[in-house]
């Protein structure tokens, strides 16, 4: 074998060492993507796909957002909400009725999988727990005895004065900080609430825009809405769903399912059936 041909041989030698490596090492790289890509799903989203259910906390005393229907079904906005989102997960929804309060830490320790109750974003609950993208701003209403709506029309008005809130909740908050004249009053459930107003117990209660619009359509003339505002610094509230520490890839898929209720309308649609629901049931 002269010089040119053993220099010929060696090259090829040396392509096809080139060529198994490169295949070897494509074999490994994707033999170590497989797993990495199974065990991509943070605990919660291994959770809900492994038992085949999406399990979300409310409060469902809350219309238009959550409330139960005549036949004791779950329904509302954010049930809609919830719902859709487990169709995109590709699993069943399971809902758990439970005290307003007690939805977070609920999530914290792993007993339901999402909260969705008409949660105002703060940097406080951000603090322990991860929000998904904005669904809804609302702003908020005082609502009071209906011969009462031109008497509290500022917040020296209700100085000294109870002022209500359901318990563990941002209006609680927004009555500390924006009345500190005022004596917070917090109760469980808003239909207590509103009973206590229509009885002089408190001047009024502090609520979601449209939840203080069913109220008062639904209290025979007792209540209405205050010819009070709040300034949108101190009460343009952003509603997110509550999801627990560490799982970004199930905030990403909640993020999406958001987005595109947002964007086709029937987020929107959905909250215009709640409403008219939830006055025909006079809830």
């Amino acid at each position: 074998m002269n010089n040119k041909m053993k220099l010929t041989a060696l090259m090829l030698s040396l392509v096809l060492l080139v060529t198994l490596f490169a295949g070897c090492g494509s074999q490994s790289s994707a033999a170590s993507e497989t797993p990495a890509e199974a065990a991509s799903d943070g605990p919660v989203l291994s959770k809900i796909k492994a038992a085949g259910k999406l399990v979300v906390g409310t409060e469902a005393q809350y219309a238009p957002y959550e409330f139960k229907d005549l036949n004791a079904n779950f329904v509302g906005c954010d049930m809609f909400l919830a719902q859709k989102i487990a169709d995109a997960l590709g699993v069943k929804l399971e809902i758990v009725d439970m005290s307003f309060d007690g939805i977070i830490p609920a999530v914290q320790a792993g007993q339901v999988d999402l909260g969705i109750a008409a949660f105002t974003n703060t940097p406080e609950r951000a603090e322990v727990i991860d929000f998904s993208a904005l669904y809804e701003t609302s702003m908020q209403y005082l609502v009071v005895a209906a011969d009462k709506v031109d008497t509290y029309t500022s917040k020296e008005s209700l100085a000294g004065l109870k002022v209500g809130a359901q318990k563990g909740t941002i209006q609680s908050q927004l009555i500390t900080s924006a009345l500190p004249d005022s004596q917070l009053f917090e109760l469980d459930k808003y239909p207590e609430l509103a009973l206590e107003v229509s009885n002089g117990n408190i001047a009024g209660l502090v609520v979601d825009s449209a939840v203080g619009d069913s109220i008062v359509a639904n209290s025979n003339g007792a209540l209405a809405v205050a010819h009070f505002e709040f300034s949108a610094e101190e009460a343009s509230f952003g509603k997110s769903v509550v999801i627990a520490k560490g799982n970004e890839d199930l905030v990403a898929a909640v993020d999406a399912v958001i987005a595109g209720v947002l964007a086709d309308g029937s987020y929107q649609a959905a909250y215009d059936e709640a409403v008219a629901l939830a006055a025909e049931m006079g809830v």
